[in-house]
């Protein structure tokens, strides 16, 4: 070998090895903080406002989870973090929450609760590809607002039609009235769905009024439906307007069947209502009965002591997250075939199919009613 060419493999030699120290130090520099850094989740949650009971609910379900799990070591030895940001129920809020929560906290996967944060978030959660998983946004718009987009509760293209199905065949109601919240994307989405459900069953729709969820005074709105003189008035309102409605029907004198849907699942709005819900029912996503422990744990914080239907769905869903991370990590797109592969898994509140749109393939609704400022199951 001449001189030049020992020259040219020992400078190769030298880069190789220099490489090989780099590379090693990069990987035992990686190493280190996965093992030290905690795993974050993100979550936007109405936390203040007129739903901000049910938020802080929900809240409460996903720490009961996260608790349980860094008890145990976390994942892999990992801590896990729950970030918690206000979407206040508007798309607005929701963009803003998600922004901050995806490009300053880096989270790889968003816990959403209203259906306009999940639509507001949906867009950039897709550009950066960050997961967003809902256990309570039920919107039908959800189902195609993208790849990365996935739920733990029924779309309302369930919910809508199992009411409609309930007050026509159970209920044999045959003439509605419509209220709904003309500002809120849940509203919209479920009554909507309700409409059309009702009408193709040879039903009638004697009166079809929309309202802000920040109308105080419905007496004018409701006189018109009392004159449409229907057999039912359906009201998939939000909590405030919903409290007003019921109160004012019953100053006004409208004595007809009032049927809400399942933001009514609020101990708020039994208590505020009083007597002037009796007999006003609402549909709900069916959940099994909350294990002890679930309640126990729920109970020693602050606002867990009256428990809604969607967060045992929360802890499931920092569950079901949580033993994908440990499965694969946090590279999102891993994640995202993970929970398209979810098939009966069995959680606190239900058992879980994701379909191909990143939907629930399966749901069941039960009825509940307002008795004196309690909700309570119908038989």
């Amino acid at each position: 070998m001449n001189t030049k060419n020992k020259i040219i493999a020992l400078i190769t030699v030298v880069m190789v090895v220099v490489i090989g120290v780099n590379f090693y130090k990069s990987n035992n520099s990686s190493n280190s903080t996965n093992i030290s850094e905690p795993i974050k989740i993100g979550f936007i949650l109405p936390l203040s406002g007129e739903i901000a009971s049910l938020g802080e609910n929900i809240k409460d379900g996903a720490v009961v989870a996260a608790n349980e799990i860094n008890q145990v070591g976390g994942i892999n030895g990992r801590k896990l973090e729950l970030v918690f940001e206000d979407g206040k129920c508007n798309l607005k809020d929701g963009v803003n929450a998600a922004n901050k929560l995806i490009n300053i906290d880096k989270v790889p996967i968003l816990i959403s609760g209203c259906s306009d944060e999940t639509l507001g978030a949906a867009p950039l959660a897709e550009q950066s590809h960050t997961i967003i998983l809902t256990p309570v946004s039920t919107n039908p718009k959800i189902t195609t607002a993208g790849d990365y987009i996935f739920r733990l509760i029924p779309s309302d293209s369930f919910q809508g039609k199992f009411a409609a199905d309930y007050l026509y065949d159970t209920l044999s109601k045959r003439k509605v009235a419509i209220l709904f919240n003309t500002d809120k994307e849940w509203s919209v989405g479920v009554k909507t769905v309700f409409e059309k459900r009702f009408l193709e069953k040879g039903g009638q729709i004697v009166a079809n009024e929309g309202v802000t969820s920040e109308s105080r005074d419905l007496r004018t709105t409701l006189e018109k439906i009392k004159v449409s003189q229907p057999d039912v008035v359906y009201a998939p309102t939000f909590i405030d307007s919903g409290i007003v409605l019921l109160k004012q029907s019953t100053e006004i004198g409208l004595d007809t069947q009032i049927f809400g849907g399942d933001v009514w699942d609020d101990a708020k709005f039994g208590k505020e209502a009083g007597i002037s819900g009796n007999g006003a029912r609402f549909s709900v996503v069916s959940n099994r009965q909350n294990p002890q422990f679930f309640i126990d744990a729920m109970s020693a914080l602050p606002g867990g002591k009256d428990i809604n239907a969607y967060a045992p769905r929360a802890y499931d869903a920092v569950k079901i997250v949580s033993n994908i991370f440990a499965r694969v990590g946090t590279d999102t797109e891993k994640i995202k075939n993970e929970l398209y592969k979810i098939n009966n898994y069995i959680g606190i509140a239900d058992t879980y199919s994701i379909d191909n749109n990143g939907d629930l393939s399966n749901a069941q609704y039960s009825i509940k009613e307002f008795q004196n400022g309690q909700i309570i199951d119908v038989k």
